[in-house]
């Protein structure tokens, strides 16, 4: 996707990502909606923008006439931001890129599929939730081309939400248990981060962008991105499972900062 982004003077534009709400393995479900609301209220001032890059609900599967229960704090404060006049854009991560129209319609919010590009207060961003910025995965690949897959969706459709809903939350509790238990997360330098050798990849044709912000990885980074004599600064967002980390953009300096 493709904006110029207007915003109000005075005004910022936030960032945060994988909050993986329905996770069971840190504290309640309820509790991680009750935290990052709290964050949301506290930002609410002088919030002109809200960019959530994916992964934050840890498994969504939407039917065209049901969607999976919980989550209605964080829904019902994110229809508040938009009635509010605040637009919020949610992302597409790897554990929710099932998302039809309800959250738009029900909630305001902007879908974003894939990349997010365009002008922010002057300053050009490129966004996504990371999950297809190099990852060398084979398995990762093809598990991303069956899930974006229609036809997969189609059939999976057809299957009954409590067994659909009941694999999904003990595939992904799983896998984040095993990624706790390896420290799986930990940064691995900028040689072997594959959103790193990305940016770099990237920028080498698109020197107009000034920042490169991504969620996914889990792990919060600063990083200056060289071209010759144009830079850009690559971000990576962290996560809301155990660091409440988020980015913060005021027109002139982009900020990684903790709740």
């Amino acid at each position: 996707m493709s904006n110029n982004l207007s915003i109000a003077p005075g005004k910022k534009v936030y960032f945060a990502s994988d909050a993986h709400f329905g996770l069971e393995l840190y504290c309640s479900p309820i509790e991680s909606q009750k935290r990052f609301c709290a964050w949301m209220d506290s930002i609410k001032p002088d919030c002109g923008a809200l960019f959530l890059l994916g992964d934050m609900f840890d498994y969504w599967f939407e039917y065209r006439s049901v969607v999976p229960k919980g989550f209605v704090r964080f829904m019902a404060k994110m229809a508040e931001f938009t009635d509010s006049g605040i637009p919020v854009y949610l992302f597409y991560g790897n554990h929710d890129m099932w998302m039809l129209d309800y959250l738009e319609k029900e909630c305001g919010c902007t879908i974003v599929p894939d990349e997010w590009y365009g002008d922010i207060m002057g300053k050009r961003f490129y966004m996504e939730h990371g999950d297809n910025c190099g990852d060398p995965s084979l398995s990762f690949y093809f598990m991303r081309k069956f899930f974006r897959c229609k036809a997969a969706q189609w059939c999976f459709r057809w299957i009954h939400p409590d067994l659909t809903m009941w694999f999904g939350y003990l595939w992904s509790n799983k896998n984040r248990k095993r990624k706790k238990d390896s420290k799986g997360k930990d940064y691995l330098g900028e040689e072997k981060e594959f959103q790193v050798q990305w940016t770099k990849k990237h920028f080498a044709t698109h020197t107009d962008i000034d920042y490169y912000i991504f969620g996914h990885r889990h792990i919060e980074l600063q990083l200056e991105i060289k071209n010759g004599g144009n830079k850009a600064t690559l971000f990576l967002l962290g996560e809301w499972i155990t660091k409440f980390t988020y980015g913060v953009f005021d027109g002139n300096e982009f900020k990684l900062l903790n709740w």
